[in-house]
């Protein structure tokens, strides 16, 4: 198995993310917006990335599921916290009639 500088920079990247969490709980509504955005945008960014990989390394399928899986994570954390922050900020900036 041979990870390529880009497959091994992508992996660094999503796992400094993970210790690198905002506190959200701080941010104005437009920059937690702006952060999603970010996220969402590093998100497909890396998938485009994966797929790559896989198109031009078939035989290396372990490296490619660990990634897929180590993004899915970690994306699928850092947005559940922001939806969690954000929805209380909607709901106490914007509270119901």
């Amino acid at each position: 198995m041979e990870i390529t500088d880009e497959i091994q920079e992508l992996i660094d990247e999503v796992s400094f993310r993970k210790s690198d969490s905002k506190d959200y709980e701080r941010m104005k509504i437009e920059e937690i917006s702006k952060e999603f955005k970010e996220i969402m945008k590093f998100q497909q960014e890396s998938f485009r990335k994966i797929q790559e990989f896989e198109r031009t390394n078939q035989n290396e399928t372990e490296i490619a599921e660990y990634i897929k899986l180590l993004c899915n994570n970690t994306f699928q954390r850092e947005i559940m916290q922001i939806q969690e922050v954000y929805l209380k900020k909607i709901d106490a900036e914007y509270p119901r009639s």
